[in-house]
């Protein structure tokens, strides 16, 4: 269902979202609309962090030398 303000250029929707997802936005912000909106424009700009950038690969370090060769 949407509906059409005529003074602005939103447009209002009803969507269905899993229950502990809202619960998880209404922490965030008593506006669960933004939240939406903007995950929505960074999704479709590819901008967005997806779940799987959180189990990247760290950049390696040096490795550390052997006992006794430390520069003291």
């Amino acid at each position: 269902m949407t509906s059409q303000d005529p003074k602005a250029d939103k447009v209002e929707i009803a969507i269905q979202l899993d229950t502990e997802l809202l619960e998880q936005i209404n922490h965030l912000t008593s506006n669960p609309s933004k939240v939406i909106e903007v995950a929505v424009r960074q999704w479709l700009r590819g901008g967005a962090r997806r779940d799987d950038d959180l189990a990247r690969t760290l950049p390696r370090t040096p490795p550390v030398p052997p006992r006794g060769e430390w520069n003291d």
